[in-house]
């Protein structure tokens, strides 16, 4: 190895030092273990994928799930078709379908009503570990349900009990109120382009 290689190889190793006592300090001072809030919001692709991500590793450590699925009415989507059939969760697909396509407000709001309900036992249950609210911000948007009641249920639930909130806008409040929040952002959409919607990529 020449002399530069050398030199080189050792500031970085350097560097990695430094890094590794940062991040392992990091480590050391995160002891506290209790449920936490996560908000996938924006209006990228991939926030409920994301959501389904977190199911499949929460299963995978034998942790009980329950999925609320606001607004979104089909019941054929590869994630409800391989997650929900494995032992340790409830799936409920509770939406109408999409405003645009239901174009019937009150329908809309007693769904939304309904999947709350649901969703609040869950939320009260400290036998589930984790309970996911698909497309729930769209709740708020509409004013099918208020915000303050929502909160109060995600303040109120078993300490250890973890909650994925997806959708876009999410308010000012839930942001406030969540421990990880993550925007998605559309830098490109294939669907923008006329690819349309595919099994296996969009449900």
């Amino acid at each position: 190895m020449s002399a530069p290689d050398s030199t080189r190889d050792k500031r970085h190793a350097d560097r990695m030092q430094r890094k590794k006592a940062v991040v392992d300090g990091k480590i050391a001072a995160a002891a506290t273990e209790r449920g936490v809030l996560l908000v996938n919001t924006g209006n990228g692709k991939g926030k409920s994928s994301a959501a389904f991500g977190v199911v499949a590793r929460a299963l995978g450590h034998g942790m009980r799930v329950a999925v609320v699925q606001f607004v979104k009415a089909r019941k054929d989507t590869g994630e409800e078709a391989v997650l929900g059939r494995l032992p340790g969760i409830d799936w409920h697909v509770m939406g109408e379908g999409f405003t645009w396509e239901t174009q019937d407000a009150a329908t809309d709001a007693a769904a939304a009503r309904a999947a709350w309900e649901v969703s609040a036992a869950y939320l009260r249950d400290p036998a589930v570990n984790l309970v996911v609210l698909d497309e729930l911000t769209y709740a708020f948007k509409y004013q099918w349900l208020p915000l303050a009641e929502v909160l109060a249920a995600f303040a109120a639930r078993p300490p250890m009990q973890h909650v994925i909130v997806t959708g876009r806008a999410a308010p000012e409040a839930l942001i406030e109120a969540a421990d990880t929040v993550t925007e998605m952002a559309m830098v490109k959409h294939a669907f923008k382009a006329g690819v349309k919607a595919m099994p296996g990529m969009e449900w």
